[in-house]
């Protein structure tokens, strides 16, 4: 159901506006979360993109924490206690786990999906697959128009 939701927000033609829809609907939709949003890849670092939570970092480096280690493998991470990853970043001293999904264009990241929770284990394998299928739908639009970051 949300993923449909999620390809319905894509029509919209203004990324910006997609995916800060595309972040609310996350965030209302999806219960025990305490962030959901975006990092877009500009230069060399991933910047703060549209999201809903609490107040998040605006610059992460490609070789620090979870989002870093999403870029640099082109692959999700499902992250059962943060506490765990030597090098969390930890925007929200209350996160306990994390997804991190990379939107992939061309076989390159152009933005990750990232979603915190303040309760251990709270992402599963059906969740992640939910994300991955957003990554791909939003992958296909930024095609479809002509977006750039």
């Amino acid at each position: 159901m949300i993923n449909e939701q999620i390809k319905a927000m894509l029509e919209e033609r203004d990324m910006i506006a997609s995916l800060a829809n595309i972040s609310a609907l996350l965030y209302d939709q999806y219960d025990r979360l305490n962030w959901a949003g975006f990092y877009f890849v500009r230069g060399n670092e991933l910047v703060l993109g549209p999201f809903q939570g609490k107040v998040a970092c605006m610059h992460i480096p490609f070789d620090k924490g979870v989002c870093g280690l999403t870029y640099r493998t082109k692959a999700s991470q499902v992250i059962h206690d943060v506490h765990e990853i030597e090098d969390h970043i930890a925007c929200d001293s209350a996160s306990r786990s994390e997804l991190c999904v990379p939107v992939i264009v061309n076989d390159t990241c152009i933005m990750e999906i990232d979603i915190d929770s303040p309760f251990v284990g709270r992402f599963d394998e059906t969740f992640e697959q939910e994300m991955l299928q957003a990554a791909k739908d939003i992958a296909s639009a930024y095609l479809q128009h002509h977006w750039s970051l």
